[in-house]
């Protein structure tokens, strides 16, 4: 199989995942994935769309994320992964589109407008 590349969305996060056959090892950022992530529930979020396609330790993922934060750069990857998977199996669509893998997240931090300390939040009100 040749490398398979793809990128994947959320917030301001980007990530780029590069799928190729191999032992299983996942590196974000020429880290190893558990030390890139300090929470193994993040990992864990990870590994789902591989799980769902019974690919666990069967494909090698290089993955460069920039942008946002953990939480941004996890669902990134996630979706970079998902879409990596399709293009190398369109079989998988189905499994990781019901599982909502497949969908970019629209959703964006509200800006903040003039005259309020934050996007929605106002300053005390007093009546007198």
């Amino acid at each position: 199989m040749d490398e398979i590349v793809v990128t994947g969305r959320r917030k301001e996060a980007r990530a780029t995942v590069r799928l190729t056959t191999g032992s299983g090892k996942i590196t974000v950022n020429k880290r190893d994935i558990k030390d890139y992530f300090r929470s193994e529930y993040v990992v864990f979020d990870v590994m789902k769309p591989l799980e769902l396609t019974n690919l666990i330790g069967k494909l090698d993922i290089r993955i460069f994320a920039k942008g946002g934060g953990v939480t941004g750069q996890k669902d990134a990857i996630i979706h970079g992964i998902a879409r990596a998977l399709v293009k190398m199996e369109p079989n998988f669509r189905k499994v990781l589109k019901d599982a909502g893998f497949l969908k970019r997240d629209p959703r964006m931090v509200e800006r903040k407008k003039y005259g309020r300390p934050k996007a929605r939040k106002r300053f005390q009100f007093s009546k007198r």
